[in-house]
């Protein structure tokens, strides 16, 4: 459910290792796996990973096609670290992990044809999702309850840009689609189109979390990482500004063409203004949302009031980090 237009092509197959990393004899490596490309969108995970390794944390991030794939790099002990959802899996499966960071909330937007004016106008009509049980449903599922309506016939097309064409070529009058496809659809077909209401708290989207082994084991370096994510998205907060000063820096995306490195600047300003990126103040507050969400969505068995917190996530990182930046 990433926008293909801020994704770096060419290199989206299983196991693409990328080359932030320290020189081979290092100390051993923090393995990350990201079920998904390094792009403009990740690209704040990234910076906060090169931050972290200027105090000594080396790693390798290694990119999965799919976020299943990277859960299950985590599954077989192959990665330490890993970017996802991983709520279904750790409840599921008992699997020995736990979340540490929100990196990303799910923000989302339901857009629709001018014919349908209201939600109410979409009752008994047509709508398209990512895929079936994905978060684009379950928002949808979540809107069509609260406004007491159900839609007729559900189709499946993978990847707001393609749904976004779809669109434009009048082959799909209702989806749901991330902020930069929202934006494209908005900017190019805003007569024939507009948003309507989304959800009022939006659940995580990406969350970097890590195997209950390697936390105990290596509490110091989980610590750091925290940390500079934790630094970064406050800074963020402040001034989306830092991620492009950050990537020019750093020379990060370099061998991008302009038009992809001129999307990051506005990209992070309206992204921080939506909420996609927002710093973890209020962990117990994101776990309610979470819960919430995905058990709507069919992804966790609930009741949500009845799910702890500190089943699905380690927050020992998050307070060293607060402590270390002064609360």
């Amino acid at each position: 459910m990433k926008p293909i237009s801020l994704i770096l092509k060419g290199v989206a197959s299983a196991g693409v290792l990328f080359a932030f990393t320290l020189a081979a004899d290092a100390a051993e490596k923090v393995r990350v796996a990201l079920g998904d490309v390094v792009s403009v969108e990740t690209l704040a995970f990234a910076i906060a990973m090169e931050r972290a390794k200027d105090r000594g944390v080396d790693y390798e991030i290694t990119s999965f096609a799919k976020e299943e794939l990277s859960i299950q790099s985590m599954i077989n002990g192959q990665s330490d670290i890993g970017v996802g959802t991983p709520y279904s899996v750790i409840q599921k499966s008992k699997l020995p992990l736990k979340n540490i960071y929100q990196m990303s909330r799910l923000v989302f937007f339901p857009v629709a044809s001018v014919e349908y004016k209201t939600w109410k106008d979409m009752n008994g009509q047509p709508i398209t999702f990512h895929a079936r049980g994905t978060g684009t449903e379950a928002i949808g599922n979540i809107i069509a309850k609260r406004e007491g309506i159900e839609f007729g016939d559900r189709s499946y097309v993978p990847g707001s840009e393609n749904r976004i064409i779809a669109m434009m070529n009048g082959q799909i009058k209702a989806t749901v689609v991330d902020l930069a496809n929202k934006n494209l659809l908005m900017s190019k077909a805003g007569d024939r189109f507009h948003v309507l209401p989304s959800l009022d708290e939006a659940a995580s989207d990406e969350v970097v979390f890590a195997s209950e082994g390697w936390l105990k084991d290596n509490r110091e370096q989980a610590n750091i990482i925290v940390e500079e994510l934790h630094k970064l998205w406050r800074e963020m907060k402040a001034d989306p500004g830092v991620i492009e000063a950050e990537r020019a820096k750093r020379n990060l995306l370099s061998d991008q063409p302009k038009e992809v490195l001129d999307e990051v600047g506005p990209f992070y300003a309206e992204a921080v203004k939506e909420g996609v990126f927002a710093p973890l103040e209020d962990p117990a507050a994101v776990a309610k949302v979470d819960f919430s969400f995905y058990t709507e969505a069919g992804q966790l068995d609930g009741p949500a009031e009845s799910l702890k917190v500190e089943d699905f996530w380690d927050l020992g990182p998050l307070e060293a980090a607060k402590k270390a930046l002064g609360g």
